[in-house]
Parts: C-alpha cells; sequence; structure tokens
C-alpha cells in the first residue's frame, strides 16, 4: 500500500532529509520517496496516514491533502 501527500514548503534536499528522517521510522513504513517538483511525499508499507502527516506537519511543512 502507498499513501501519497501532497506537502506544502518543500523546496530543497534539507527538506527531502528531514521528511525522511521523521517518516522512516514509524510503524509500518517501508519506504519514504520526496518528489519535490510533484510537491508530494510517498510511503510504501502500512502505517497510519494520520501519524505519517502528523510527522510530517511535525517537521514544518503544511501537508495539504492525498494526492
Amino acid at each position: 500500500m502507498n499513501i501519497v501527500l501532497r506537502v506544502e514548503g518543500m523546496s530543497c534536499g534539507h527538506c527531502v532529509s528531514a521528511i525522511t528522517a521523521a517518516v522512516q521510522p514509524l510503524p509500518g513504513v517501508a519506504s519514504v520517496a520526496v518528489d519535490l517538483a510533484a510537491g508530494t511525499v510517498t510511503v510504501a508499507g502500512t502505517p497510519d496516514p494520520d501519524t505519517v502527516a502528523a510527522a510530517i506537519e511535525d517537521c514544518g511543512y503544511d501537508v495539504a491533502s492525498a494526492a
């Protein structure tokens, strides 16, 4: 299963690193892919979508919606 979230405010490699570091250790996460150009974060595995969104928001980014 993949969760795809639109995330606003991502602009650089630091954003990719911060989001990956926050989401990767969550239960059920198999992998994290951040697409700066598309403004999306794709999470593979079986994590809770609300937990993933909260982890990204805790990094200072706005989770706009599911893509």
